[in-house]
């Protein structure tokens, strides 16, 4: 029988080390997951003390394609409240976890052989699910001189005009962010040249400087994607949104109704009232800039010295060269001989991804440290 093409794109190695990990912790063995991209507290208490009335008082069944009306004027409302921006709730659509939401925005403005352009190192899904869709992906590469993030200039310097551009700030794996001037450039850019953005947002609210700007306080032509999982701390409730521009409205609904019928319908009704807990999600930010504060003053000192600067989200990306050019092996070596559990950067960069690992400092502040002891043991009997 024949095995679809599009079922072999690369694996996402850091859910593979993330089973590894908890494997080993199964085993009784220490382990120091510094692997998941996710916060290390549970959902804010609004959410779960509406999921517990929601069990009890509703069937639950199917909502609209694109999110009960409630959840989407929330959000609408977080967008007026935190950007200024006249979001209506009509301009929301509800999806399966950003995931769903990326799978939305990519079959609803690009076609098959429509050339799109992603940052390197970037996150591996863009890349993994524009190839599936038949898309042919162009990665820009952008190291340390440029913050690990896409300029105008590279773009103007494309050998070919894109059908779609993807950006993320604050970033996966590195954390950097454009600023708002350089996100408004490119923006600008897109529109000039009638290519679609689309604006990777599902960090915003973890940041450690300056607030990140939103792609549609530039352009309403823009797709935006967001999440409650990282911010909101609701990874697995699976529960993400789009900004969507008004001429894409109806492909969205189309696409949603046949792809996923509705997001859960336990995470609309309790995500509603994720914008009551500002304060408490901000409180974990807190604990996230103090982890981001302690790796960089310890990371150097036990060799770590090339590190992205992690402006927001719970990563940081650094470069391991002078002891490896394979970060998977290092990482599987590390986790095997230690425990402590890291992302290998070929996941977010095919070609220069062996020279770099990704850590997250979303959990413990206690393991996290630990886990530095360890790592500098170790990479002391490297050589």
């Amino acid at each position: 029988m024949s095995i679809a093409d599009r079922g072999r794109v690369p694996p996402f190695h850091a859910m593979r080390v993330l089973q590894a990990a908890h494997a080993r912790r199964a085993a009784g063995l220490p382990v120091y997951v510094l692997t998941a991209g996710q916060p290390g507290t549970p959902a804010p208490a609004p959410v779960l003390a509406a999921a517990h009335r929601a069990l009890n008082a509703d069937q639950l069944g199917y909502t609209s394609q694109v999110g009960i009306p409630a959840l989407r004027e929330a959000i609408a409302g977080h967008y007026r409240r935190w950007y200024g921006l006249p979001v209506s709730r009509d301009d929301v659509v509800a999806t399966t976890g950003s995931s769903g939401g990326f799978l939305l925005a990519f079959l609803a403005a690009f076609d098959p052989g429509d050339l799109v352009v992603l940052a390197r190192p970037g996150y591996p899904a863009y890349r993994n699910m524009l190839t599936s869709l038949g898309c042919r992906v162009l990665e820009l590469p952008c190291g340390p001189d440029t913050r690990f993030q896409p300029t105008v200039a590279a773009l103007d310097a494309l050998p070919e005009l894109p059908t779609g551009v993807v950006v993320a700030s604050p970033a996966n794996p590195t954390g950097t962010m454009l600023t708002p001037v350089e996100l408004a450039g490119i923006t600008r850019w897109c529109d000039a040249n009638g290519v679609r953005l689309v604006s990777d947002e599902i960090y915003h609210g973890i940041t450690y400087g300056g607030a990140p700007s939103c792609a549609w306080s530039t352009s309403r032509n823009a797709i935006v994607v967001n999440s409650f999982s990282k911010y909101f701390c609701m990874t697995g409730w699976r529960l993400g949104w789009l900004l969507v521009p008004d001429e894409l409205l109806d492909s969205v609904d189309r696409l949603a109704s046949n792809f996923a019928l509705c997001p859960p319908t336990l995470a609309q009704h309790a995500a509603v009232y994720a914008f009551d807990a500002y304060a408490e999600m901000d409180a974990n930010v807190a604990r996230y800039r103090a982890n981001r504060d302690l790796l960089l003053a310890r990371l150097p000192g036990i060799g770590l010295n090339r590190l992205a600067p992690a402006d927001g989200a719970f990563y940081m990306y650094a470069d391991v060269s002078t002891w490896t050019s394979d970060s998977l092996a290092f990482g599987a070596r590390l986790l095997e001989e230690t425990g402590v559990a890291v992302a290998p950067g070929i996941d977010f960069d095919p070609v220069d991804g062996g020279r770099y690992i990704r850590m997250s400092f979303a959990g413990d502040t206690a393991e996290i440290a630990d886990a530095v002891d360890v790592l500098g043991e170790w990479l002391a009997k490297q050589g």
